[in-house]
This record gives C-alpha cells, sequence and structure tokens, in this order.
C-alpha cells in the first residue's frame, strides 16, 4: 500500500490532478496495489464557500472521472466533492480502478467545531461500503471517522474489513501528533484490523495541515510513520493471514479484483522515524505555513520591519528558513526614540542570515506629521496617539516598499500581544501575514533559542536578555501595561485556549487584581484582531477561524471569588 502524503493547493484543480498523477506513478515503480491520497485532494482542504458554487463542484466531479481513466495499474482512493441527484454535497472518497470510478465512500462523521465548518456545505453519508481490492476487503473511511470510538472504523470492521484506510486533511495543533498515535493505535487493536491514517502536508491561510501519516497492526504495532511537514510517497507492506475474515451478510460489497496480489519480496526494512520535539515541530509548522502561504498566493519576496527585538528577529528567521535568504528584506526604521542597541541588534541580526538589509530613519517624517498636527493637538499632552504615530509611518513604509516591489509585508506581533490588544493599528499590525500571531511571548523566546542552537546562531545574545519594548517612548518595556509574560501567557492559555472563567483561573491560584485585567483587555480588543492579517495556526484554540467573538459584545464574565480555592495552579 502507498499513503501519498502530498500537498495540494486550494481551488488548483488541474493542479491537483497533477499531483496525483505524479504521486500515482512513483507508487507503481514502487509496486504499490493501493494507492491512497487524502481528504479532499482534487479541491484542496478546505475550500469552504468555492463548495457553494456549481462550477467547482461540477469541474472536481469531471477531474475524478479524468483521473480514473488515466490511472492504469494499482487501485487509488481519491479524496474529492460528490453530490447526489437531490443536490446534496458529500465529503467523499472515489476508488478507481480499470478505468472508471468502482465505488465512493461518503464522510460520516462531520466536524462542526473549532476551525470545522462542514455541516455548512456537506450532508451526512449513510453507507459503509467494503471495497474487495486483490481479494483483500478494505474499508474507506474519513479524517473525523475515525476520532469516534463508535464510528465507521467499528462499523466497517464488523462488516469484515481487513485493512481499514482513514484519509484525512487534520489541521495541525501542538501536541495533536501524540493524540493521534494514541487514538490509531487504539482503533487498530479495538477492531484487530490494519489501520493505516494518510494525512495531507501544507499550509492553506491559518492553517497547517503536518503529512505523519501512519499505519498499525492488528496488535497495535506501528508498521511506518511519514514525515512530517514534508510530502513523501509511504509505502508499507500488509501481511494478512491466508484466512480472511468473514463479510457481514448484508454488507455492500464493490468487487474490485478477485485475485490475491502477485507474490513479491518485501519492502527494505524502514529505519524507525525519530519524532519531532515539541518545539522543533512548532517550528517547522511555522515555517511550513509561512513557505506556502508566501508561495500559492503568488509572492516571491517578503518585507518586514527589524526592530532589534526578539519577535522580529524570529520572524525574520523564519521567513529566511522558508524561501530563502535572498528573498527576505529586512528594514530599521529608527526613530529619536530608538537605541542604539536596538539598531546594531537588527544589523547584527540582518547579516548574520544574509537578508537584504535597509535603514529608513523616520525622525524627519515624525516632526512633518507633528508639525501637521500642531494646531489639533495644541494644549495636550504627550501621549498614546504620538507613541503610535512611529508605529504608523514605520507600517506606511513598509507597504510602499510592498506596492514597489512586489513584496508581502509580514508583521511581527505575537500572541500575547494580539490577545492584550498591545499592538497598533494600521502600524505594526499593518501587512499581509502575521507569522507569530498565535505564537505567545515566552514561546517566542523557546522557538528563537531552538533556532539558534539549530546550525548558525542568527540571533544576537543581547536581544535574549534585553527587556522588550515598543520603543514608542524613552525607557518604555512592555511590562509598563502588561503583566509579566510569565505570568499572563499562562491566564492566556487558560482564558484564550481552555475557555475558564475568571472564578475557575482565581481557584487555579492565579491573582485575582491581574486575571481581571488580562480578561478586560482580551475582551476589548476583538475589534483589532478582526483586522489583523492571518497567521500560523499552532495551539489548539487560535485567534481567527477558532476563537471569534462579536465585536460589539457587552458581556462581561463574572467576578465572584469561590468560596473555596480548589484545584492547583497550571504549570
Amino acid at each position: 500500500m502507498a499513503l501519498a502524503q502530498v500537498n495540494p493547493t486550494v481551488g488548483d484543480l488541474s493542479g491537483n490532478a497533477a499531483l496525483i498523477k505524479d504521486y500515482f506513478a512513483r507508487a507503481v515503480e514502487g509496486g504499490a496495489d493501493i494507492v491512497a491520497f487524502p481528504e479532499l485532494a482534487i479541491t484542496g482542504y478546505p475550500p469552504e464557500d468555492l463548495l457553494l458554487k456549481p462550477s467547482f463542484v461540477r469541474q472536481n466531479l469531471e477531474i475524478v472521472r479524468d483521473l480514473a481513466k488515466t490511472l492504469k495499474g494499482p487501485a487509488a482512493v481519491i479524496g474529492f466533492v460528490d453530490h447526489d441527484k437531490a443536490g446534496r454535497l458529500y465529503n467523499a472518497a472515489a476508488v478507481v480502478a480499470g478505468g472508471r470510478v468502482r465505488g465512493v465512500y461518503h464522510k460520516e462523521e462531520l466536524p462542526n467545531y473549532g476551525v470545522f465548518d462542514e455541516k455548512r456545505y456537506f450532508a451526512e453519508g449513510t453507507g459503509l461500503p467494503l471495497f474487495v481490492i486483490r481479494g483483500v476487503q478494505i474499508g474507506v473511511t474519513v479524517c473525523e471517522d475515525a476520532w469516534i470510538g463508535d464510528g465507521p472504523v467499528q462499523g466497517v470492521a464488523r462488516n469484515g474489513a481487513e485493512v481499514v484506510l482513514n484519509i484525512n486533511a487534520s489541521p495541525y495543533h501542538r501536541d495533536k501528533s501524540f493524540e493521534r498515535q494514541v487514538l490509531f493505535r487504539q482503533r487498530a487493536r479495538d477492531n484487530k484490523v490494519f489501520f493505516l491514517y494518510v494525512q495531507t502536508v501544507g499550509g492553506q491561510d491559518e492553517l497547517v495541515f503536518d503529512g505523519d501519516s501512519l499505519a498499525y497492526a492488528p496488535d497495535g504495532r506501528l508498521l511506518v510513520r511519514g514525515a512530517q511537514f514534508e510530502e513523501e510517497l509511504v509505502l508499507v507492506d500488509i501481511e494478512l493471514p491466508v484466512k480472511t475474515r468473514r463479510i457481514k451478510r448484508g454488507a455492500e460489497v464493490v468487487q474490485i479484483s478477485k485475485t490475491s496480489a502477485r507474490k513479491k519480496p518485501l519492502l527494505p526494512e524502514r529505519r524507525a522515524r525519530r519524532g519531532m520535539d515539541r518545539v522543533e515541530e512548532v517550528y517547522s509548522a511555522l515555517q511550513l505555513g509561512t513557505r506556502d502561504y508566501i508561495r500559492k498566493n503568488g509572492f516571491t519576496s517578503v518585507v518586514m520591519g527589524l526592530s532589534g527585538g526578539i519577535d522580529s528577529s524570529l520572524t525574520a528567521v523564519i521567513a529566511a528558513d522558508a524561501i530563502g535568504a535572498e528573498n527576505v528584506v529586512g528594514v530599521a526604521m529608527p526613530s529619536e526614540i530608538s537605541s542604539s542597541e536596538s539598531f546594531e541588534d537588527a544589523k547584527e541580526l540582518a547579516t548574520n542570515l544574509g537578508i537584504q538589509f535597509d535603514v529608513l530613519a523616520i525622525a524627519g517624517i515624525q516632526r512633518a506629521f507633528m508639525d501637521a498636527l500642531a494646531d489639533p493637538f495644541a494644549g495636550t499632552k504627550p501621549g498614546l496617539a504620538e507613541e503610535n504615530l512611529q508605529a504608523r509611518i514605520r507600517g506606511t513604509i513598509l507597504m510602499a516598499l510592498s506596492n514597489k516591489f512586489g513584496h508581502l509585508v509580514l508583521t511581527t506581533g505575537n500572541k500575547s500581544e494580539m490577545a492584550t490588544g498591545y499592538s497598533t493599528l494600521y502600524g505594526d499590525m499593518a501587512g499581509g501575514f502575521a507569522v507569530l500571531k498565535d505564537v505567545p511571548k515566552t514561546l517566542v523566546y523557546e522557538l528563537s533559542a531552538w533556532r539558534n542552537s539549530y546550525g548558525l546562531a542568527a540571533i544576537p545574545d543581547r536581544v535574549f536578555t534585553k527587556p522588550p519594548s515598543a520603543e514608542l517612548r524613552l525607557g518604555q518595556t512592555d511590562q509598563d501595561e502588561l503583566p509579566p509574560y510569565d505570568e499572563l501567557d499562562p491566564i492566556l492559555s487558560a482564558y484564550v485556549e481552555e475557555d475558564r472563567s475568571i472564578r475557575e483561573m482565581i481557584a487555579l491560584g492565579y491573582d485575582e487584581k491581574t486575571v481581571r485585567k488580562v480578561v478586560e483587555m482580551v475582551d476589548r480588543s476583538e475589534y483589532k484582531r478582526r483586522q489583523a492579517p492571518p497567521g500560523v495556526k499552532i495551539t489548539a484554540r487560535a485567534f481567527g477561524k477558532d476563537r471569534r467573538l462579536p465585536i460589539t459584545n457587552r458581556f462581561r464574565q463574572p467576578v465572584e471569588v469561590p468560596e473555596r480555592v480548589t484545584g492547583r495552579r497550571r504549570r
């Protein structure tokens, strides 16, 4: 069996078909009997409201039929969009062989939480066909079907499946790889089947798909594991006993080829693949998500502000790793407030990375703005307006460079800032893609340290040790307005990612005053987040598709402190 973990692009129907043909040819060379492609491989995932366009659905169906005529040799399982006579759409898997579509499975379990909105588009499937390919009884399922213990995997196993194939487009978040391994090992054991999981790979807007395809034996042994965050054709031998499982009376059976596969030599033993550690995994997701957003949207280069701080430094390193240092432009835009150390650190970073480094001082521009605003600002004290003006000048310069040279502007703000509104609309938030949008500040430091230990230490040591600052006024540090990040980030995780109430967070041991301040900042900043560019999702609950509250919203969390504090503080 061949598991083709490929990187399709949403809407590129002909390009995705060409990708399928390419990997099918590789599978033929590898001697595969069956080739499996990911969920909605024809359309890319998720196609969202493209599914409301009849011409899009029609063309996807035409491509499936054309592929069936073209793909000669092994059977292929391909994710696509199907429809019925009533016009209902289905998230489907086509089994093609012998020049035609031999059977179709319609996904039964439609996720409708987090980033998923499948019930908006698809109807639930109702059948669990068995496909007999080379004498082997195979059940085909799609993604969410495998996450339900008494769902379709159990159903096809009871119908007589010896092998259950699950095709996927399962968005990445931290720790999800481990969750899958535990779950799918259990599916194989509980149902006494070979369980094969093929996963897509690549970035799509805010989502990243991590590959990491898996195959388990009925006793729960891991037979093979695909690469993480890379395209790969994963070949695996399935050795079935001579006596097959009985097919349940009344089960729908699609007979594709009766004879068993010819005897062939076993595949060479594959060396056990080392799983990435937690920080490396997140870095890889950010790199892949950034690369694909740039590439799939037709850009070849990026521009970004380099402040000499940890966020812009990490963003620059990720961009250089993603698309090559020769395609990254860093711009230092010092004002009268900027420290010489910040400029030196930005220049050293650019030199270490080998990226283009431009210096465009903004002091004169800022004075011109202040002269223009002299009358309306007369009699007022300098404050937030004057501070944010610097950020907005920088945003305007970056957008001008983008328009002139075709660069995509990368913003550098992190999740801690986005959550609390510690950012400037039309200033540091101005841009096309927010690489660190879902990365809390404490993790920014971890990622930067990991990357510095991996090859060239690109980020200067001083960037790690100096107090983080927006440098919009003299002596400013982030902690003038925000709690220390090691206190802030766990509260944000509890509130944003776990939906904990104020009462629950206080009960967990967090400081009451800090909790209330953080909750208020998060709640009043939704209007800013709605105007932020998309960014790579790496947590289970990210701003954007995952968590979007009304902008006009008067709900406030209850503030009663529990009489009895229970539980332990999160670590």
